[in-house]
C-alpha cells in the first residue's frame, strides 16, 4: 500500500505542478463561458445586421406577388426599386415577366449574378401560389441568416395576399399576430418542480462535454506517460522495486485525481462566473444574457456523476496504459489508439441527437452500451428522470467493463513494458494475455 501511494503521489503532484495545468485550470471556465456566450451573441448580432439587398425577384405569377416580398425586404434595410432593366444595382428589384418568358429571364439572371451586378434572384411563378415553392439563387445562397430573411419575407407575403383574397385587411392581421412570446419552460419529476428545463439542457450537455474532455485529455496523458517512461528505460528501473500491477493502478489514480481535482476547480470557478456574470459582461459592454436560473442537481446525479467518471475514466485510462506499454515510438502509439479513440467519438458523436429527445430507443440504447453510457447516462439523467433500473443497469455495465479492461489491460502492461521493437500482433497480444 506505501509503495501504490508513493505512485500515486507522484502521478498527482508531477501533473499539478506543472505551468500549463495551473493555466489551464485558472482559465479553463473562462475559456468555456467565451467559447459558448460569444458565438451566440454574435451569431444575433450577425442576424441583427444582416441586411438583403441587390438582389432581382422574378414575378411570373402575375398576381403583384413580387412587388409584396420587395416591400417586406426593404423593411431589412434593403430598399426596392419597381421594374426596370438590369444595370447599377442599388437595391431589390422586381422584374414583372410572363410564364412563357421565365427561362430567358432567369438565365439572364444568372449572368448578372455572375457579373456581380446582383447578388441572386428569386422565381415566382404558379406553383408558389399553389404550392408555397419559389426557388432562390445566388452568391448569397449558402447565408443561412439571408435566405432565412428571404423565407420570412415571401411567407409574408403570401399569408397577405391570402388575407386580402378573403376580405381581411392585412396589415390588421399581421400587427395583431406579430406577437413575441417569452415562454418559460421548467422540470416536473417525482419529488416536484425541477428547476429550469433550458438550464438543466445545458446542464446536462456540459456535463457530457466535460466528461468527455477529461476522459480524452487524461486518457492519452496516461498512453504519453506510459510511452515517456518506456522509451526512456525509466521504467525498467521502477519495475524493480515496483510491481507492474501497482505501477498501473497508481498511474491511473494519481492521473485520475488530478482530472477530478480540475473539475472541481472549474465547477467553483463556474459558479462564481455565473453569480457575476452581469458585472462581466458589463465590463465587457455586452448586454446581459437572458436570466437562466441554475438546475436543481439532486444528490442522487451528483454520486452518479462521480460513479460514472471514474468507471468511465477507469475503463478508458486502462486501454490507453495497455496501448502505451504495446508500442515503442509516438507514430505507433497514435495509430494503436486509433480504436481507443473512435470509442469515445462514438459517444460524443450521440450526445446532440439524445440531448434532442432523451427519451427515445436510441437514447436508451446507447446510455446502455459501456463505452458511451460514461457520457450519454450523466447527460440523460441532467436533462430527464431516468428510471432506477436503467441506471443501475447502466452502472453495472460500465463496471463490468472496466473491470475486464483493467484486467486485460494489467495483463499486457505487464509484458508489454519491457518489450521493444515493433508493435505486437493481434495473436502475440492473446500470448502476452494468456502467459502474464
Amino acid at each position: 500500500m506505501a509503495k501504490l501511494w508513493t505512485v500515486i503521489k507522484r502521478e498527482f503532484l508531477e501533473r499539478v505542478r506543472t505551468k500549463w495545468f495551473i493555466i489551464v485550470t485558472i482559465f479553463g471556465p473562462v475559456f468555456f463561458g467565451v467559447i459558448m456566450v460569444l458565438p451566440g451573441y454574435l451569431s444575433v448580432k450577425g442576424m441583427k445586421d444582416v441586411k438583403v439587398a441587390d438582389i432581382r425577384i422574378i414575378d411570373a405569377t402575375g398576381t403583384g406577388l413580387g412587388d409584396r416580398v420587395a416591400a417586406r425586404l426593404s423593411v431589412n434595410g434593403s430598399g426596392a426599386s419597381g421594374g426596370g432593366a438590369t444595370g447599377e444595382a442599388t437595391g431589390t428589384q422586381v422584374l414583372v415577366v410572363e410564364p412563357a418568358k421565365l427561362a430567358a429571364a432567369e438565365s439572364l439572371a444568372t449572368k448578372d449574378v455572375m457579373a456581380k451586378t446582383r447578388r441572386g434572384y428569386l422565381v415566382l411563378d404558379s406553383l408558389t401560389i399553389s404550392a408555397q415553392k419559389a426557388r432562390y439563387a445566388g452568391r448569397n445562397a449558402s447565408s443561412l441568416n439571408e435566405v432565412q430573411i428571404i423565407e420570412n419575407a415571401l411567407r409574408s407575403a403570401i399569408l397577405g395576399q391570402r388575407l386580402e383574397r378573403e376580405g381581411l385587411d392585412p396589415k390588421r392581421v399581421e400587427a395583431l399576430t406579430r406577437v413575441r412570446v417569452d415562454m418559460a419552460s421548467e422540470r416536473i419529476t417525482d419529488e416536484g418542480r425541477g428547476g429550469s428545463g433550458i438550464g438543466s439542457a445545458i446542464f446536462g450537455f456540459l456535463i457530457a462535454f466535460l466528461l468527455y474532455m477529461m476522459i480524452v485529455l487524461y486518457g492519452q496523458n496516461i498512453l504519453r506517460g506510459v510511452l515517456e517512461e518506456k522509451t526512456t528505460r525509466v521504467a525498467e528501473v521502477i519495475v524493480s522495486s515496483v510491481s507492474t500491477d501497482i505501477l498501473l493502478a497508481g498511474k491511473v489514480i494519481g492521473v485520475g485525481a488530478v482530472g477530478l481535482a480540475q473539475q472541481l476547480v472549474w465547477l467553483g470557478s463556474a459558479t462564481g462566473l455565473y453569480y457575476f456574470r452581469a458585472q462581466i459582461f458589463a465590463k465587457l459592454g455586452m448586454p446581459t444574457v437572458p436570466d437562466m436560473p441554475l438546475p436543481k442537481v439532486p444528490p442522487e446525479l451528483i454520486v452518479a456523476l462521480v460513479l460514472f467518471f471514474i468507471l468511465g475514466y477507469g475503463l478508458y485510462a486502462a486501454l490507453f496504459a495497455a496501448v502505451g506499454a504495446m508500442v515503442s515510438s509516438q507514430e505507433d502509439a497514435n495509430q494503436a489508439a486509433q480504436p481507443v479513440v473512435m470509442l469515445l467519438v462514438f459517444s460524443i458523436i450521440f450526445a446532440q441527437p439524445v440531448m434532442l429527445n432523451p427519451t427515445s430507443r436510441l437514447a436508451e440504447i446507447v446510455s446502455w452500451i459501456p463505452f458511451s453510457a460514461p457520457v450519454i447516462m450523466p447527460m440523460r439523467m441532467a436533462v430527464i428522470q431516468v428510471p432506477w433500473y436503467e441506471l443501475v443497469g447502466s452502472l453495472t455495465g460500465v463496471a463490468v467493463t472496466c473491470a475486464l479492461c483493467v484486467w486485460l489491460a494489467a495483463r499486457i502492461y505487464r509484458v508489454g513494458l519491457l518489450m521493444y521493437g515493433k508493435r505486437p500482433s493481434m495473436r502475440e497480444l492473446l500470448r502476452w494475455i494468456r502467459q502474464s
